[in-house]
């Protein structure tokens, strides 16, 4: 089994900073992309940014400029350091991960989920 763990949600108001972390545990061999999803009440679940093992990251154009994405490989760990939030930042973040399982099958694991809420 695998498991994501997220912490660092919060209220915050316009203009302010929030850092989310995420780290994975269980029956891993490695860990290929981690990231973060979001869903806004009422819509679909968005991609924010990804990383891979290797450092490459993606981004979602809504954030790009104000949140950055780093890793931490020996911690299977993910972060997303997000500066000038904005009202439409405001959902449920999700931690993301694509990895292989001791057994060596791919796996794609979730988190539970953080609120991130964005008063202006």
């Amino acid at each position: 089994q695998v498991q994501l763990v997220e912490s660092g949600g919060g209220l915050v108001q316009a203009g302010g900073s929030l850092r989310l972390s995420c780290a994975a545990s269980g029956s891993i061999f490695s860990v290929n992309t981690m990231g973060w999803y979001r869903q806004a009440p009422g819509k679909q679940r968005e991609l924010v940014a990804t990383i891979t093992s290797v450092g490459s990251t993606n981004y979602a154009d809504s954030v790009k400029g104000r949140f950055t994405i780093s890793g931490d490989n020996a911690k299977n760990s993910v972060y997303l350091q997000m500066n000038s939030l904005e009202p439409d930042d405001t959902a449920v973040y999700y931690c993301y991960a694509q990895l292989l399982t001791n057994l060596r099958r791919r796996y794609v694991a979730w988190g539970q989920g953080t609120q991130v809420t964005v008063s202006s």
